[in-house]
């Protein structure tokens, strides 16, 4: 594991000479997990290849400024969520809900979610409105807490929280739906 460390240190060094042989390199080792990740936060697959290109171009513009001193998939990560974020703050504005205290408890246990395959998880993410989406995999995939979206997104804390909520109720009531279907079409076939 060390060798493939140092191996990954010497390719970064390399991208960051403008080695297009060592971008190409390290576009082939990340791609795959940074299109999940930007997948995640785009309506379909097309918007999430177009967030991957852009922040690969990111990526070989400011690797130089790596300092190797944490994660470098954390580092890129942290580009690919915030070039999928930019895209939405272009795309979408934001109006602010002041009334929350109804979403404080969602009613929503993470059991269900063991229950769906990932494929299945993610159709029914990207189904989510934009707003919907951002905030629900901001605070469930990336763990930042309400006052980092609200301020990743220029939203309060109280829209935030309800629309997390709201993402959670929708989630909840396709799962049922998916759940409804497969139940109906079993009995049919039996």
């Amino acid at each position: 594991m060390q060798q493939s460390l140092e191996d990954l240190k010497k390719i970064i060094e390399e991208c960051g000479s403008g080695n297009v042989h060592a971008q190409a390199k390290l576009y082939e080792l990340f791609a795959p997990i940074m299109f999940a990740v930007c997948l995640r936060y785009s309506k379909d697959r097309t918007e999430a290849e177009d967030s991957l290109q852009d922040g690969f171009i990111k990526v070989f513009t400011y690797i130089k400024g790596f300092r190797h001193e944490g994660s470098f998939e954390g580092w890129m990560r942290r580009i690919m969520v915030n070039v999928s974020l930019g895209k939405y703050r272009k795309q979408h504005i934001m109006y602010p809900v002041e009334d929350v205290g109804v979403y404080e408890q969602p009613n929503f246990t993470d059991d269900i979610l063991a229950k769906i395959s990932a494929t299945e998880l993610i159709e029914m993410i990207q189904g989510l409105s934009p707003r919907y989406r951002m905030v629900f995999n901001l605070f469930v995939m990336e763990g930042m807490n309400h006052k980092e979206i609200s301020e990743e997104m220029n939203i309060s804390v109280g829209t935030s929280k309800s629309n997390l909520a709201r993402a959670r109720k929708v989630l909840q009531r396709k799962v049922k739906e998916l759940y409804r279907e497969v139940g109906t079409n079993a009995n049919s076939t039996a």
